[in-house]
């Protein structure tokens, strides 16, 4: 059924942030991946917002969410106080999280920095080259780089194709749920890459994140990643190793990298699944 929706405009160092909420019960805020603003899983979020309250909102740089100094973009850490000042404007109880991509990451950071703010966070294939082993990080940041160099060289079009190769994400599949209408690439969407490209790719190469305060941040991080993403690409290494290092069973989600917009339905069900799974687990305790 359709849920009512309401925005608001959070003032934060430095921007000031758009943000849509939906639905009823405990909060869950989405932090999208990649270019993605607050409508990027609008199919997604209404099939949550009967079960939790939905918060969905653009990263500063991205479509409604103004910056003071557009051109100095944001590190991983100013993004992460977003979160922070975003759940604190809206609750005073620990929130739920899930975190897609580069989302996933400034969860983590969100984790180590305000530690109980998040009660419960979903990382799903976090594009965080700190959580490998130095060789694999080092490549993984030159490849980042290099991807960034040909975006400033050769445009969107032919950057696109290699950010998809470089996740694991195979732009000709067809592996979608039915009935979906896919995001137009409009001027905002562009505008939306521009941003991440120029400048949270570089937020991701010099990331501070640590590593080994993950372990005792209070909040319960379930590492994630999609059933359809290779095993040998960067983010689902990024989502073991993740796993690995928690001490943590890595949970599968439909679809690939971008199962959050590809496969709703089934998402929604499995995060409904993980979050009960957690809760159930904590009242027992």
């Amino acid at each position: 059924m359709p849920t009512t929706l309401t925005t608001g405009t959070l003032t934060a160092p430095g921007a000031a942030l758009h943000y849509q909420i939906r639905g009823a019960g405990p909060m869950l805020l989405i932090s999208q991946s990649g270019e993605g603003d607050a409508d990027r899983t609008t199919d997604l979020a209404a099939r949550l917002a009967g079960a939790y309250t939905v918060i969905t909102y653009d990263r500063r740089g991205l479509s409604r969410s103004r910056l003071d100094t557009p051109e100095c973009g944001a590190t991983l850490t100013e993004h992460a106080e977003d979160v922070h000042h975003l759940l604190a404007s809206l609750t005073d109880s620990p929130a739920l999280m899930l975190g897609c991509s580069l989302g996933a990451v400034i969860g983590l950071h969100t984790a180590v920095r305000h530690p109980g703010q998040i009660r419960t966070l979903i990382a799903h294939e976090p594009v965080a080259p700190r959580l490998l082993p130095d060789v694999e990080r080092a490549h993984h940041e030159h490849e980042l780089a290099a991807l960034q160099d040909l975006y400033l060289r050769e445009g969107l079009g032919v950057t696109l194709p290699e950010i998809a190769r470089t996740l694991g994400i195979d732009p000709t599949s067809r592996d979608t749920e039915p009935d979906l209408t896919p995001q137009p690439m409009n001027a905002r969407r562009k505008a939306n890459f521009d941003y991440f490209i120029r400048h949270d790719f570089t937020a991701i190469i010099h990331d501070t994140l640590d590593i080994t305060a993950l372990q005792s941040t209070g909040t319960h991080i379930i590492p994630a990643a999609g059933r359809a993403t290779p095993r040998t690409v960067f983010d689902h290494q990024c989502a073991t190793s993740l796993a690995a290092q928690l001490d943590r069973e890595l949970q599968e989600l439909p679809g690939g990298h971008n199962g959050n917009t590809s496969h709703p339905r089934a998402y929604a069900t499995r995060i409904r699944e993980l979050l009960t799974t957690v809760d159930g687990r904590r009242r027992a305790e």
